[in-house]
């Protein structure tokens, strides 16, 4: 108990006392995670309203790797990354590897599977019908989607709460990828890693509750998104 207290003390204290490197490690774990959920939502809903609403050739496959992808454990992402990243793998020529880019990449890998799994299920939900009224009133195809996607906003919001949720608090493929370097690629789940393994357990809990924080005030801004209610005149 007394080291959660600690914890909770040194949270306070290294974001009060402006401490550059605690808020540098913040800073890049918000530009990290929320780069890579945008980019798993902007590729996750365009294939999930394909996989929901049409019928192509190895779509059960699409649905099944995306499915597989939930569980998908980051390490392994990390592995394939690096490799992919290695100077003699095939994309070693662009000197990512280590490098915030490929730890983006890596949680783009992993959230994407979820945003399309759970958002193809939101999607199969929406009455089947639903495109072809659109289209009946005099909406383009691309119109009609969009408005589909409108009717469904709230459980794709859902879909980028849980990508997110997943690509902030996952270590592995980030450590793997990133090199948990000082002043470049360390975020908050591998400092906490880090001092963990020396030892220094206040300050491990302290970098825990920060995440938690992070974690709590993207999911509440986005909670608070998925339940206004529409203005009436």
């Amino acid at each position: 108990m007394d080291v959660l207290l600690d914890g909770l003390v040194a949270a306070v204290r290294l974001l009060l006392s402006g401490d550059a490197d605690t808020w540098a490690i913040t800073a890049l774990t918000l530009r990290v995670s929320l780069t890579a959920t945008c980019i798993a939502v902007i590729i996750g809903v365009p294939l999930a309203a394909a996989v929901a609403l049409t019928r192509f050739p190895g779509r059960r496959v699409v649905l099944a790797a995306a499915n597989t992808g939930l569980g998908l454990p980051p390490v392994v992402v990390g592995l394939f990354i690096t490799v992919l990243l290695w100077r003699s793998g095939p994309l070693g020529a662009f000197g990512l590897l280590y490098t915030p880019t490929a730890m983006i990449i890596a949680q783009a890998v992993i959230g994407t599977p979820i945003v399309v799994a759970l958002a193809a299920a939101a999607l199969r939900q929406v009455d089947p019908d639903f495109l072809v009224q659109m289209q009946g009133l005099g909406a383009t195809r691309a119109r009609a989607l969009m408005a589909l996607i409108g009717e469904a906003r709230l459980p794709l919001l859902a879909a980028a709460m849980a990508a997110f949720g997943a690509v902030v608090s996952e270590v592995g493929a980030a450590q793997m990828v990133g090199g948990n370097l000082a002043g470049d690629t360390r975020v908050l789940t591998t400092a906490a890693v880090l001092a963990t393994s020396r030892g220094e357990f206040a300050l491990a809990i302290a970098f825990g509750l920060i995440l938690l924080f992070i974690a709590f005030a993207v999911n509440l801004v986005l909670t608070l998104a998925q339940h206004r209610e529409p203005v009436r005149r």
